[in-house]
């Protein structure tokens, strides 16, 4: 099922602000801009639009509730303001990227305005998170609870020595295929988020662990329609 729902994400906003969320979605459609990213440009400008007109404290926002065009530097502000109080800094940096892309293209591609209200808005600042490191301890409780010569045992520990082994995103080891999966070299292609592939090279153990599920894949009958992976 699509994440983006255009109706859904335009709820609540004028004709005027629908219709330009809607033209531009085609034109990010046509720029094979992946959906997650379409998704997360959209969101960032519905939600400035019904800032604009459920919480904004600014009395001349009316017509920028209207109307995307009417947007100034001071609503973008206001908002931006208003996202880290309610969410978190992080969350408006993302709404920041997304409201230039919007702004641009009404500047740019539409020519509906002179000057983008982004101009002199600063990015919001974000503390940089460490993220936490799996202990090699707890990362071998994880493959000791996979033992087995199961299908189902060999293939969790083969996902999980991939994910240690090559540091790829959770999407990217979940929508694996077993083609992705090149054992002669002992790599595997992901498909990257932004539509950005990469082949990476993995170790003896994992190769073992990848080439004893795929060998065990081939007999398996699937469901008609069933992707030809392993995380089904």
């Amino acid at each position: 099922m699509p994440q983006l729902d255009l109706q859904k994400l335009t709820v609540g906003l004028s004709r005027t602000w629908a219709g330009y969320l809607r033209d531009w979605d085609r034109s990010l459609r046509a720029g094979n801009y992946p959906e997650t990213t379409r998704y997360n440009y959209l969101l960032a400008a519905a939600q400035l639009g019904r800032y604009l007109g459920e919480c904004s404290p600014d009395p001349d926002a009316d017509e920028a509730a209207d109307d995307p065009c009417a947007v100034t530097r001071g609503h973008v502000e206001a908002f931006q303001a208003w996202m880290i109080a309610t969410r978190s800094a992080s969350t408006a940096l993302n709404k920041h990227k997304g409201l230039q892309q919007f702004f641009k293209w009404l500047l740019v591609d539409e020519q509906a305005i002179d000057r983008t209200p982004m101009e002199r808005v600063r990015q919001p600042k974000t503390l940089r998170k460490l993220i936490p490191v799996m202990s090699d301890e707890d990362t071998g409780k994880l493959l000791d609870a996979c033992r087995g010569k199961g299908f189902t045992n060999l293939r969790d520990e083969a996902l999980i020595r991939l994910y240690c082994n090559t540091g790829a995103r959770l999407s990217e080891v979940g929508n694996l295929l077993v083609a992705d999966v090149d054992l002669n070299t002992e790599s595997v292609h992901f498909h990257g988020k932004g539509a950005k592939d990469r082949r990476v090279r993995f170790g003896p153990k994992t190769a073992w662990a990848t080439g004893t599920t795929s060998r065990l894949e081939a007999p398996r009958v699937r469901p008609v329609g069933a992707v030809s992976g392993w995380s089904g």
